[in-house]
């Protein structure tokens, strides 16, 4: 049996760039937009293909430092691609982000955009490291999505794959044990509460403001969002059906999300917050 090239791409997490445009644009300008002053360090965790990078050496020419941690080696060489033009100006490291080594310098700017679910149980690492290696006065400008929950701890985009589980055969009442069983942990589980993130914060960092507004991701047809989901989520939720229906689950959540895209205009909307978090 041939493996199908969404599959492929799931593994790799090829083509972000293309599919970051349903949500990551905006958070990326969101999030430069609070950058003031000339700043001349930039740490960006969880950097990707590196695009909020370029867009932070287009902003801000006094930026002498843009340093991009991330753990796929996949993403890393496309951002290293991506990044190659502005030469000595970049620096890309390969970490885990639940136990970043640490960097021998300070950073006026350290960002993390739509990333922190990845870390949990794990978050408060992050923001001891943050605290540690931003400059006095700096400031750490975090996204964070909190999409509903259902009493099971699923929702966002674990709503559309419990719908492409039960397109698969799946009886809806048994999906919640499917997780469980396939040790994939929904991603609204995931993503804490505000309230609980800022406990986690509270000894490491200072909350100086949050900005808050509604994300919302539409799609033009199913193979796009299909496309969106292996290259946002890779593996993490197909591994909860059998290798050989794994092309059939991506197609089954691109066709869910279209669905949705017809019947309500939109496939989702969930809250995004945007959190400046200081030094103490």
């Amino acid at each position: 049996m041939s493996t199908s090239a969404v599959e492929i791409q799931a593994r790799t997490l090829a083509g972000y760039a293309d599919a970051s445009r349903l949500r990551q644009v905006q958070d990326r300008d969101w999030v430069l937009d609070q950058v003031t002053g000339a700043p001349e360090c930039l740490i960006d965790l969880g950097s990707g293909i590196g695009q909020l990078l370029q867009a932070a050496l287009e902003r801000f020419p006094t930026l002498r430092r843009a340093v991009g941690l991330e753990r796929s080696e996949h993403r890393i060489a496309e951002a290293a691609t991506r990044l190659g033009p502005y030469g000595e100006r970049v620096a890309l490291h390969r970490a885990d982000l639940t136990a970043p080594e640490p960097l021998p310098f300070r950073a006026e700017v350290i960002t993390q955009t739509s990333v922190l679910h990845w870390l949990y149980p794990d978050e408060e690492r992050i923001f001891a490291w943050a605290a540690a290696h931003l400059s006095p006065g700096g400031r750490f400008l975090l996204t964070t999505y909190h999409p509903a929950r259902d009493a099971h701890g699923l929702g966002g985009e674990d709503e559309l794959v419990r719908d492409a589980l039960v397109a698969l055969g799946t009886p809806d009442d048994e999906v919640p044990g499917v997780f469980a069983r396939g040790g994939v942990l929904p991603i609204a589980t995931r993503t804490r509460t505000p309230e609980d993130l800022a406990a986690l914060v509270a000894p490491h960092l200072t909350l100086t403001g949050h900005l808050e507004r509604g994300a919302v991701v539409t799609v033009e047809s199913a193979a796009q969002y299909e496309h969106f989901h292996a290259a946002t989520f890779g593996d993490y939720y197909s591994r909860l059906v059998p290798e050989d229906r794994r092309a059939a689950f991506f197609r089954a959540v691109g066709e869910s999300a279209w669905r949705r895209q017809r019947e309500r205009g939109h496939v989702s909307r969930m809250p995004v917050r945007l959190w400046t978090l200081t030094t103490r």
